[in-house]
């Protein structure tokens, strides 16, 4: 039976390389898509690198009583065998000499060392390599914060986006679905930062770093009512100690910076952040910051330890927080 041809141009076989896990993953997705939509007739299959072999590769690739071609998903490229690649090597070749009327593969590699050797032998036979950038940096993430409003066709404003990545930025994922569900509930365009407050304030970070903010302010009451409210709420103790004892950290980095210790890029702390830190500062001593900190572990032990008063440790904390660590 005649294989149907391809649609479009996009190459047969791509291998998605490295990057954030979740731009990874949403990469592949996004090229089976438009596979999917490019061949409406194909039979999809998923398979699992470190699991398969080249006859289950083979086959999945192979004209088969439901479809003439496939579209095949291959995780976990880095952990396949020699075998395997030995197979995916050959089917890059014909899939370069004959793309009208090949199958699409779609492989994802986690990036490294591990598996680097198959990646090489694939590309070399024709495949196509598809870099994914991380999101290691500040701008790399409040850029990602960007895109995903633009996906769904709306504006952020900077504030707003700078809030969500110093909440989120390290869950790649929920930052992203933070992002689409606000979208989604509210019309505002674009996105202020008071609706970003008001939509996560149920979030136990945001309400962390709220208690923080206050407790830094000198704010001791305004403090203690937020923490008390948010406990109330089901937010555990040890949430908001957590929150507390970060936003410690960056205004210990943000004196290390002003102190010349450190360098902007050695703090690894948001830009935004650290110059809103550096604003706090007034009035901290080393001995105050080491205080507060020693007071938040003990916190921590308490939220911890059974027969333990995490709330009272908690009170103790953002008052001796408000003073600044002073006695």
């Amino acid at each position: 039976m005649a294989r149907s041809s391809q649609q479009g141009s996009e190459p047969p076989f791509r291998v998605v390389f490295g990057g954030d896990p979740y731009l990874n993953d949403r990469m592949a997705r996004d090229l089976l898509r438009k596979a999917e939509q490019a061949r409406p007739d194909a039979e999809s299959i998923e398979l699992d690198a470190s699991t398969c072999d080249a006859y289950a590769f083979d086959e999945a690739v192979s004209p088969s009583l439901l479809s003439d071609v496939a579209i095949v998903r291959v995780d976990n490229l880095q952990s396949a065998d020699d075998k395997l690649g030995d197979a995916m090597a050959a089917y890059a070749r014909q899939c370069a000499a004959d793309p009208a009327h090949s199958s699409i593969v779609i492989c994802r590699h986690e990036g490294g060392n591990k598996g680097k050797r198959i990646v090489d032998r694939i590309l070399g036979a024709g495949a196509v390599k598809v870099e994914v950038p991380d999101l290691k940096k500040a701008d790399a993430k409040l850029n990602f914060v960007y895109q995903c409003f633009e996906r769904d066709g709306r504006r952020v404003e900077p504030l707003a986006a700078q809030q969500l990545v110093s909440v989120l930025g390290d869950k790649t994922g929920e930052l992203a679905a933070m992002c689409h569900q606000l979208a989604f509930d509210f019309d505002d365009d674009p996105m202020t930062l008071e609706r970003v407050n008001q939509y996560l304030t149920a979030n136990p970070q945001v309400t962390g770093f709220m208690v923080a903010d206050r407790a830094v302010e000198g704010r001791t009451a305004d403090a203690i009512i937020a923490m008390r409210s948010a406990v109330e709420q089901g937010i555990e103790p040890i949430a908001l100690i957590g929150a507390l004892a970060s936003k410690l950290r960056t205004l210990a980095k943000a004196s290390a910076v002003r102190a010349g210790v450190i360098s902007n890029a050695e703090a690894k702390v948001n830009p935004w952040v650290l110059r809103n830190a550096t604003r706090q500062l007034g009035g901290w001593t080393s001995a105050g910051l080491a205080r507060c900190i020693r007071t938040l572990a003990w916190a921590d032990e308490q939220s911890k330890t059974n027969g333990g008063d995490p709330l009272y440790a908690l009170e103790t904390s953002i008052e001796l927080i408000s003073r600044k660590g002073q006695r």
